[in-house]
């Protein structure tokens, strides 16, 4: 009797063998990889994120990052435009305001409208500043660039040499650049024309608005550079009129510095 009794305890402790129950129930079944997987339900809090899972918020985290990059970029450059217009524009005010007149080798005038041979008052202007600034002394020879516009039949380099001859100044302290159509060009020619006579400092005339920008590019070309505002302009500074001349000097300056850089 009482074997019969302790024979289920023999059966689960000391046989070895585990009851059928035992097997379904208790015990993990194999998977086809080779793991366990439990008939209980996992909580999937405490459940750990798969390989693929991991990798997937992992791209997304560089992708989000990657986002953030590209906006801060784009901020810093919305940024950096404005500064940098209202430093050129605060620029070209400064050197409108300044006056650096000085021994050169050369005055350098910067060109403007003519009317069938006669100067119009912003160059007449310039022309009587290089005038008084030569009778002082400060230079020897005086240049004067411009060509003319599609229809005309006088240059403004031409206009302006017989201006300042009319006014006394010696034909042979006159040099002429009469080819450039635009600031750039003018001064590229009146250094090809300056090369000849040793010229390597220039005192650049023109309108103050218009001065940053030639002085600049008279750097550019190999002169040692100074400037001088015409006084005497009918652009009078602070004027509306000299405000439009900064905004459009402003862009060609952005414009061109790649050009002066080179």
């Amino acid at each position: 009797m009482l074997d019969v009794m302790l024979a289920p305890m023999r059966d689960r402790r000391g046989t070895g063998r585990i009851p059928t129950v035992l097997k379904q129930s208790k015990l993990e079944q194999v998977s086809s990889r080779g793991g366990f997987i439990s008939r209980r339900r996992r909580n999937p809090r405490h459940e750990n994120p798969s390989l693929e899972r991991y990798t997937d918020l992992r791209y997304e985290g560089d992708a989000r990052r990657g986002h953030r990059r590209w906006v801060v970029a784009l901020a810093g450059v919305l940024l950096l435009v404005p500064l940098l217009i209202l430093g050129v524009m605060g620029a070209i005010y400064w050197e409108a305001r300044h006056d650096d007149a000085r021994p050169v080798d050369a005055i350098l005038v910067m060109g403007a409208a003519q009317y069938n041979g006669n100067p119009s008052e912003v160059l007449e202007a310039r022309l009587d500043h290089a005038l008084e600034l030569y009778r002082q002394g400060l230079a020897p020879v005086i240049i004067v660039t411009g060509g003319n516009q599609p229809g005309d039949a006088y240059t403004e380099a031409g206009t302006s040499e017989q201006y300042l001859i009319d006014c006394g100044v010696p034909p042979d302290a006159i040099l002429m650049e009469n080819m450039g159509r635009d600031t750039w060009a003018s001064m590229q020619n009146a250094a090809a024309v300056a090369a000849d006579r040793d010229i390597d400092t220039v005192l650049v005339v023109s309108d103050g608005f218009h001065l940053f920008r030639s002085e600049r590019m008279a750097e550019a070309v190999g002169f040692d550079a100074y400037s001088s505002p015409a006084p005497d302009s009918p652009i009078e500074p602070w004027s509306g009129i000299e405000f439009s001349y900064v905004i459009r000097e402003t862009g060609a300056v952005i414009v061109q510095i790649p050009d002066w850089l080179l």
